[in-house]
């Protein structure tokens, strides 16, 4: 038997699914990892080398993972959570390490930066499209203040696309299909136009339903139909000159899903109590998933259109380079929802879909409200100047920069619409009590209706520019294995929003043929109280004006050390903010005894929120920024001749100023959201591949996090802070995957793919409160593909075949919760069921 070293046995400890006897003979043969590349720090570099806590997906693995949009890897990367937004599936909600936005409003930023080559995407609507060529994606775990700057406090994450080349011409066709009738087609062509000009382009199409049928009117839950393309140009105008162009268009066609009722409402629904057991009666219920819901109005299809233009221009000098990335993108969003307790019952909707009734003809003077889908038009500008290499004999490396970026965008619901209305509960309200004060009128339930109707409009432009540098000095002593670096940036913000707001409740008295509106009910108020109905205040807002301005210092201190050539270790201190904005769920105006329009102030402090309170601030006012200041330390390890690669860190982060976001009491959606908190995170992460054998490549990737609301206060100086919690941030997350190449032959590769995800139980709500109808269970997702791969038809061309399965298990789980519904104090959306299909690859 041989002798195994110490040092070789506490490895074998690591990955006890390996024997001892593997790492022996893996010291013996000639494989071992591939070097990973990446730009996480905005230049091309060894993933071994960045002292940054990083995941990379290259091509390769793109395609075994099944990953064709950012929404796909969420179950992929711990301390990462992905979900599309409950009533926009084009929009996703990203966390990492527990921070992310869960309320998606225009006048609001997520603190997760998205970046497309270079350009970062503001508005978070959209990104769950597919993209057609994705050469790979980094997710950047922690904040990322200096050379990312604002709204990057959770983390970033970069998409890279695939570059044109001179070199030869270049097809891939690949089709897809699969269960729920997908079928996908991407084709990509690489068109060598010369000697220095090159071409790519790039389309799309995709085609699938959703796993939940509607047996009631309009579309089924969750078909879609995505097509888009991306030209690509690129011209090597001299040896040190380039310039990159690239257009990109997408459009894509959707059905959102509906919520399901897991636990019938028994809560107080305050607004909406005088309706709970009636809306109870009108829902479904079940803690299994449903295969069958049903909306009473026709379900009307959602859509999304992205187009985009970006330019690359690189001048490259003897020790440095110059780089500017411009980009102009324009994005229009149309989501429909509907929110009803999937009966299909007309009398309790949910919905902005027609509505006829004697209160819109008191209101409107019309038979009937229009449907109204919610739109977003956004536009964006950025230019980012770019100077970067080194110094004194290569001993400092250094990237500078320069960034400007400006956008306008409109959220537009209007005009006044449908968006509530029920039959009132038996027993409780106006039965007889309003009857009589209408003159001894007695009135049956069913006679007496409840209906809110909305108009809302939200207007922004933004501006903001930064200037950074990052500077790291490897001094000669210690054989040149110590890196200092010291990264700062410095940034402002222009902020400014427009609010346009109508808000109208009736109780409709069908019997009688009238409508009372409830902001004029005078000496009735009391009275409807005492039925639990809470009347609204003067919710009305004409063009109310905000504006804010920040600016912000963030540092960045590195310090790494190379204990041998393949092993490094770093400790990192960061510093990142997120920007402040608006919250259009705040029902006040503004700050008291300013006139309406006044910048950053309003007219209406002393009126009384729905939840009787006055707060002294409203929507005018906004709400500042939030910083963060992170600690770790990791290390970067490559072992047993490259074939074991251990990257691991521990952090400390703390949180100042959070933007608290508190519903108030006996609304169904108004909110408070104000800069009175404080938290505090730690956490440990791994990230371990093995090369126990040429053919086999086993991976294991681990997170850990403890995150705390440690201060949350409202405006009267309550503590509210066992009411906080962070919204997705499950303390044990993980991923096991192995790489089996079966068999090699001239007529081509088998292989197979699996993998074992893990997401503990987590919040999962649409606020950051600590009850238990919004938390989400711990589930595990099993993946798996086979492939035989290039398979030769001829010189140059080859055939990939790869059939895959994910959530294998067909495990049902789920992926968001709420509690505010009228007919439920659980509300549901699952994850995707058990889907299969055949992917066939032609390339040439």
């Amino acid at each position: 038997m041989k002798k195994i070293s110490p040092y070789t046995a506490g490895l074998c400890a690591l990955t006890t699914v390996i024997s001892c006897n593997s790492f022996a003979e893996a010291k013996k043969s000639g494989y071992a990892l591939e070097e990973v590349i990446v730009t996480a720090q905005k230049k091309a570099e060894s993933l071994q080398d960045t002292p940054i806590s990083l995941t990379a997906f290259g091509e390769e693995r793109l395609e075994i993972d099944g990953i064709s949009s950012l929404g796909d890897i969420g179950s992929k990367v711990p301390s990462l959570t992905i979900e599309p937004f409950p009533i926009n599936n084009a929009t996703l909600r990203i966390f990492i390490r527990g921070v992310g936005i869960s309320d998606v409003q225009v006048t609001q930023d997520p603190p997760v930066g998205i970046y497309v080559d270079g350009v970062y995407i503001a508005r978070s609507t959209g990104t769950a499209l597919d993209v057609a060529e994705l050469q790979r994606i980094e997710v950047l775990r922690g904040p990322q203040g200096t050379l990312y700057g604002r709204n990057t406090t959770g983390g970033a994450i970069n998409l890279i696309t695939k570059r044109p080349t001179v070199e030869e011409f270049e097809l891939k066709q690949k089709f897809t299909v699969g269960n729920r009738n997908l079928f996908t087609s991407k084709t990509s062509a690489n068109i060598p136009l010369g000697d220095t000009l090159a071409a790519k382009v790039a389309y799309l199409s995709t085609k699938m339903d959703g796993f939940i049928e509607n047996t009631g009117p309009g579309g089924d839950f969750g078909d879609k139909d995505v097509s888009g393309y991306r030209i690509d140009l690129r011209w090597d105008i001299s040896d040190s000159l380039t310039l990159d162009y690239a257009y990109d268009n997408s459009d894509y066609e959707y059905y959102n899903y509906m919520y399901q009722s897991i636990r019938p409402g028994v809560q107080n629904k305050g607004q909406a109590e005088p309706v709970r057991e009636y809306s109870v009666s009108q829902s479904k219920h079940s803690e299994d998933r449903f295969d069958e819901m049903a909306t009473a109005r026709p379900m009307e299809a959602s859509a999304t259109q992205i187009e985009g233009h970006s330019l690359i221009l690189t001048k490259s000098f003897e020790n440095a380079q110059f780089k500017y990335i411009g980009a102009y993108r324009e994005l229009y969003d149309a989501a429909y929802a509907d929110l009803g307790g999937g009966l299909g019952s007309e009398n309790y909707r949910t919905d902005s879909h027609e509505y006829c009734g004697v209160s819109v003809r008191e209101q409107t003077g019309e038979d009937c409200l229009p449907l109204v889908v919610p739109q977003i038009n956004q536009e964006q500008f950025s230019h980012e100047f770019q100077f970067s290499g080194t110094l004194l004999n290569g001993s400092i490396d250094y990237i500078t920069g320069a960034y400007y970026f400006e956008e306008e965008a409109t959220e537009n619901n209007s005009p006044l619409h449908h968006q509530f209305s029920s039959e009132i509960s038996d027993g409780v309200i106006p039965v007889p009590v309003l009857g009589a004060a209408l003159g001894s009128v007695l009135l049956d339930a069913g006679d007496v209706h409840l209906v809110n109707m909305v108009s809302q409009r939200y207007d922004i432009k933004n501006t903001a520019i930064a200037a950074y540098g990052q500077f790291t000095w490897t001094p000669k002593f210690f054989d040149e294995r110590m890196h200092l670096t010291f990264g700062a940036r410095y940034s402002q913000d222009e902020r400014e929003a427009l609010k346009n707001q109508t808000d109208k409740t009736y109780l409709e008295i069908r019997e009688l043929d009238m409508a009372i509106d409830m902001e004029n009910l005078g000496t009735l108020s009391p009275i409807l109280a005492q039925g639990g109905f809470l009347v609204p205040g003067d919710r009305a807002f004409d063009n109310v004006h905000a504006q804010k301005d920040f600016d912000d210092s963030s540092f960045s201190f590195i310090a790494e050390f190379d204990i041998t050539d393949d092993i490094n270790v770093y400790g990192k201190f960061v510093q990142a903010y997120k920007s402040g904005g608006f919250n259009t769920r705040d029902p006040q105006r503004g700050s008291t005894g300013e006139a309406p329009g006044t910048p950053g102030k309003g007219d209406d402090t002393a009126t009384e929120a729905p939840d009787g309170n006055v707060y002294g601030f409203g929507f005018a006012d906004g709400f500042d920024e939030e910083h963060v200041a992170s600690i770790e330390l990791g290390i970067k390890s490559e072992l047993l001749d490259r074939r074991l690669r251990i990257n691991a860190n521990v952090f400390s982060s703390e949180y100042t100023e959070m933007q608290l976001n508190f519903i108030l009491s006996g609304t169904i959606a108004d909110t408070k959201v104000t800069n009175a908190g404080e938290a505090t995170m730690q956490g440990f992460e791994a990230d371990i591949t093995f090369l126990p054998s040429q053919n086999v490549m086993l991976m294991f990737n681990y997170a850990y996090l403890d995150a705390e609301v440690t201060k949350a206060e409202d405006e009267f100086g309550n503590d509210l802070t066992d009411s906080f919690v962070f919204f997705s941030a499950p303390k044990n997350s993980y991923t096991a995957a192995a790489d089996w190449t079966i068999a090699s032959m001239d007529w081509g590769n088998l292989s197979m793919n699996l993998s074992y995800n893990f997401m503990d139980n987590r919040n999962g709500g649409s606020r950051s409160f600590n009850t238990p109808n919004t938390y989400i269970s711990d589930y595990s997702l099993v993946n798996g593909r086979l492939s035989l791969n290039e398979i030769p038809l001829g010189k140059r061309s080859r055939l990939n075949i790869g059939i895959w399965g994910k959530n294998l298990t067909d495990e049902e789980f789920e992926i968001t919760a709420i509690d505010n519904l009228p007919h439920s104090d659980r509300s549901v959306i699952w994850g995707d069921p058990l889907s299969y299909g055949i992917d066939l690859i032609f390339e040439y």
